[in-house]
């Protein structure tokens, strides 16, 4: 399934390459968000254009099952065909989901029980109904569920916490064991485990090691930007990934900022995913080499720069004036939210391959020590 080509000489940074049942995925990758079934704003042959090559996307179980429900996915073979996507998939189990509605979930040895964000209506998720909910949309890539704990925590609490996650994680082992690892149309599924433990590093060791001896087919690093302190976010990384194997990809969940995204790749992480590409789009922000700008600033209603020369942001971007699409957002055209989202996903996945190629050539340490500089301003 993975494939280590090279490692870093001066960093954990690591390239390799995922078979998946749709395809091959080149790490470190990012992966642009489409939690209901879409990227917003962003039509799926947009992403698999050469502009873009998006190599894998990410849907959310917890969405997924509400709305449109297994049984119109069911219909359709699975969400690659309900959304005309033939490229990889990887769907979060909907723990992440569930922690944000603490309000209307109740935790216990068999699942979460949590109310319906749509209607109110009660519903439940279990280590092994996740998993079935992920055989109907048919995903490349599934995450078991886990329950991620608030920060701050008591280490109490944190320890408990992740204690019911492993239980959960060796049913998840023994679902799999016992349904296959197919769909019924032969596709092969892969299985990641999620590594908690909050910011104790003793924790985070542990459940990492204990994941291990479950052996999934991947790992990602859970629990991070929740409120976190950034150091409180490496340190996870910095704990987590050495216990994790070699031959077997590992994912940092749902972060981050560009500078983030490249600290985690030297300290060995290959996956990650993040909804602020599209999400700072549609409040008027872009991403650039030297950081964000707020468009919507007054600052930029007469000027005549672009986001990007030619191969800086997205073809379809080339030529507008950041005045211009400033005019946009302000009046809430939808060309500005869709301009700036494909400038946003471009300057994401077009950064990736960057960090690809300076793996590749053995520059990488130089790469992310100038982009760092330059993005915070400190060059």
């Amino acid at each position: 399934m993975f494939t280590l080509h090279k490692t870093d000489t001066e960093t954990a940074a690591r390239r390799g390459t995922l078979q998946l049942a749709h395809g091959p995925v080149e790490t470190p990758v990012f992966m642009p968000v489409g939690t209901k079934g879409t990227v917003k704003s962003v039509h799926p042959t947009e992403l698999t254009d050469p502009a873009l090559d998006a190599q894998i996307i990410l849907g959310n179980t917890y969405h997924l099952f509400i709305r449109p429900g297994t049984d119109v996915l069911d219909t359709f073979g699975g969400l690659h065909n309900f959304m005309q996507w033939d490229r990889p998939i990887l769907t979060d189990s909907g723990g992440y989901q569930v922690f944000s509605l603490s309000k209307l979930r109740e935790i216990s040895e068999n699942g979460v029980k949590f109310k319906s964000h749509l209607d109110g209506s009660a519903l439940e998720l279990t280590p092994e109904s996740v998993l079935q909910t992920q055989r109907s949309i048919g995903s490349d890539i599934c995450m078991i569920l886990d329950e991620c704990p608030p920060y701050p925590a008591e280490k109490e609490y944190v320890s408990k916490s992740l204690d019911l996650t492993q239980r959960w994680a060796v049913r998840a082992r023994e679902w799999i064991e016992k349904n296959g690892l197919t769909r019924e149309n032969g596709a092969r599924q892969r299985y990641f485990g999620i590594v908690q433990g909050g910011c104790y590093g003793d924790l985070r060791e542990k459940a990492a090691r204990d994941l291990v001896d479950l052996d999934f087919d991947g790992y990602a690093i859970g629990g991070l930007s929740v409120g976190e302190p950034i150091p409180e976010m490496m340190k996870a990384a910095d704990v987590a990934a050495p216990v994790l194997p070699e031959n077997k990809p590992r994912y940092a969940m749902g972060l981050g900022q560009p500078d983030q995204l490249l600290e985690l790749v030297a300290r060995g992480i290959d996956m990650f995913d993040c909804v602020l590409p599209t999400r700072v789009a549609r409040n008027g922000t872009a991403y650039t080499a030297d950081g964000t700008l707020n468009l919507r600033n007054a600052k930029w209603e007469h000027d005549p720069t672009p986001l990007g020369l030619p191969g800086e942001t997205h073809p379809l971007c080339e030529g507008f004036s950041r005045a211009y699409i400033r005019h946009l957002i302000k009046n809430e055209e939808i060309l500005g939210l869709r301009l700036l989202s494909l400038h946003n996903v471009f300057f994401y996945l077009n950064l990736m391959k960057q960090v690809r190629r300076a793996i590749d050539s053995g520059s990488f340490s130089a790469f992310k020590n100038d982009f760092i500089d330059r993005y915070r301003g400190t060059s």
